[in-house]
């Protein structure tokens, strides 16, 4: 009868044992569901946020058409400045 007990108790403690390692797995599983599909998202928000920088090639186009740019107006800057030394000099030439 002692045995019986014994290995009831043993048979018992053996099942729950089983039982919580069954729930741990089952959680381990659903976890690592989990982990893949946020590695997913994770992906698809890096791809989406790198496409929406501006490309080497366009900042450089930018970059180009703004100093041709700057470099027009620089230009009509210096003939404007030529220009009034110019009539400084004549208007200068006149009234000595």
């Amino acid at each position: 009868m002692n045995q019986d007990i014994m290995n009831i108790a043993i048979g018992v403690m053996c099942s729950v044992f089983g039982w919580l390692l069954k729930t741990v797995w089952e959680s381990v599983k659903d976890l690592q569901c989990a982990d893949k599909s946020l590695a997913e998202k994770v992906t698809q928000i890096e791809l989406l946020v790198a496409g929406s920088y501006i490309k080497r090639d366009e900042i450089q186009v930018l970059h180009d058409a703004l100093f041709r740019k700057l470099d027009k107006i620089e230009d009509r800057v210096n003939r404007v400045i030529i220009q009034r030394e110019v009539t400084n000099h004549t208007n200068r030439g006149e009234h000595d």
